[in-house]
């Protein structure tokens, strides 16, 4: 049996509100936050791609160009979609139908955005003055991948074949996704802390006065 005091202490008296706790920096929460990074940083690249897009000429909507409106055939498909055609047609052993060529676009496409920023989750310290330096190599390394690995898949071309604008052009798209997932990273644990910390302050002007007393 406990002490009477200490059983007494456990007690929430009636007015009382929940205690509020601190995030956690364990690898779940870790994980959550990145994987959102991840999704406010495809929109980030996403929306320089669409400037560029409508520079050169482009017509379509920002939602009809974001999820593919005008992809009908494997032949519409952009590197995403051609990296899931491949990976769907050797796990099925057979050609994919022609409808499945936009939906397979759009979840690789976000698939890979979200999916690069889980390494935030397992090395960068969620600090504002550093998460975004760890954001920057997130997207360089993803930048660089993708000319070592989809030449071999047929996808992409040599990395010297393509001309300097392109290069960096491409490069600059994965720098702006490398900032805004560091920033996000690092940003949404700072704010919920921020509101953690000012909720006691609350809990005690709820309190019953003889509660405090007890």
């Amino acid at each position: 049996m406990q002490p009477a005091h200490q059983h007494h202490s456990r007690r929430e008296s009636p007015g009382a509100t929940l205690p509020c706790k601190e995030l956690e920096s364990n690898f779940g929460s870790r994980l959550l936050i990145a994987m959102f990074a991840g999704a406010v940083g495809t929109v980030a690249m996403d929306a320089l791609l669409y400037r560029r897009y409508r520079r050169g000429g482009g017509t379509e909507q920002p939602l009809e160009w974001e999820f593919s409106a005008e992809v009908k055939t494997w032949d519409d498909v952009s590197a995403p979609g051609l990296v899931g055609k491949d990976v769907l047609k050797r796990l099925r052993g057979q050609e994919l139908p022609p409808g499945w060529a936009r939906s397979v676009q759009n979840t690789v496409h976000w698939a890979t955005g979200v999916g690069w920023s889980v390494p935030l989750a397992l090395l960068a310290p969620q600090r504002k003055g550093s998460a975004w330096m760890w954001g920057v190599a997130v997207g360089s390394i993803a930048w660089i991948t993708s000319y070592l690995v989809l030449p071999f898949a047929k996808i992409y071309k040599p990395i010297w074949d393509y001309d300097a604008k392109t290069l960096a052009d491409d490069l600059g798209a994965h720098l702006v996704y490398g900032v805004t997932i560091g920033t996000i990273f690092a940003a949404v644990p700072n704010a919920l802390s921020s509101r953690n910390r000012a909720a006691p302050a609350c809990r005690a002007r709820l309190m019953p006065p003889a509660a405090e007393h007890r």
